[in-house]
Order: structure tokens, then sequence, then C-alpha cells
């Protein structure tokens, strides 16, 4: 844990341009990482379910960017970008209120499920709430690429 909270440290160190160091970490975790390492992963049709039918135990976290997510985002999600905000699954949980506006996931009862534009980066960001100490982590691998192009249809 300590290990991961200075690589997490070190990634939210301000600098001109962070997405290099965050893109060699992130492309450290899918490397280590297994196949789908043992996360449970959603279908586009669980994804449609769950947000129809929010649950105050379940989060679906877009790890996008700011700008991304404004464009547009699946219906009950909130964002916690993983290249600008890394840490934010260990932050305090007043912090996490503060900034976020609303209660922070708990490691043991709340499941979190993570989708990004690809399922790259919404990988990454469930492997590191395991890491954080998540036990409920989940991700939707066809993520907003997915989500957009199905409910076309």
């Amino acid at each position: 844990m300590a290990a991961l909270r200075r690589s997490l440290l070190l990634l939210s160190a301000p600098r001109a341009n962070p997405q290099p160091v965050v893109r060699r970490f992130i492309a450290g975790l899918r490397f280590n990482s297994n196949g789908n390492g043992g996360l449970k992963r959603y279908s586009f049709e669980d994804i449609k379910a769950l947000s129809s039918n929010p649950s105050p135990t379940r989060y679906l976290i877009d790890v996008r960017e700011p700008h991304e997510f404004t464009a547009g985002y699946i219906p009950g999600a909130i964002n916690l970008p993983i290249a600008s905000s890394p840490d934010a699954l260990l932050l305090p949980e007043e912090e996490f209120e503060e900034r976020y506006g609303i209660s922070k996931p708990d490691k043991a009862k709340s499941e979190v499920v993570f989708y990004c534009k690809a399922g790259i980066r919404s990988h990454s960001a469930a492997e590191l709430a395991r890491q954080a100490g998540y036990e409920k982590v989940a991700e939707y691998p066809g993520s907003w690429n997915e989500w957009v192009e199905r409910s076309k249809q």
C-alpha cells in the first residue's frame, strides 16, 4: 500500500504535462495484469440496467478526463479521471466528498464499476481500486464507445 501511495503521489505531483508519466504508469498496470485479472465484467445490457436502477452501494465511475465526461456520459455515472486524479480513491473521506460532491465508496460494501472510452483506462482504474483495498471491483470493457454505438440501435 505504501508503494502504491508513493506512485500516486509521484503521479499527482504538479507538472507542465503529466500525461507521459500517467501513461507509463497505466501501461505498467496493464502489463502486470493478466487477462481481466479476475475482475467482474459488465456487458452493455448490464450497464443499461444498472444506469436505469441506481443503487446507493454501486458507483458507476467514468475515468475519462472532465472534458470527455461533459461531452457525454452514461446516466448515473460520476467522473473520477484517472490521468489527472489517480489518487481519488485514496483520499480521506472528507476530502473526497469535498472534491467530488458525493460520499466516498466504502471499500468493503460498495461496488465500483469503471468505464472509459475504450476499456483501457477503466481496466487500469479497476486495478488501482483493487490495490487500494476495494473488494467489489468491476469494469465495463465496452466502455463509452460501445455505449454510444449500441444506444443508437
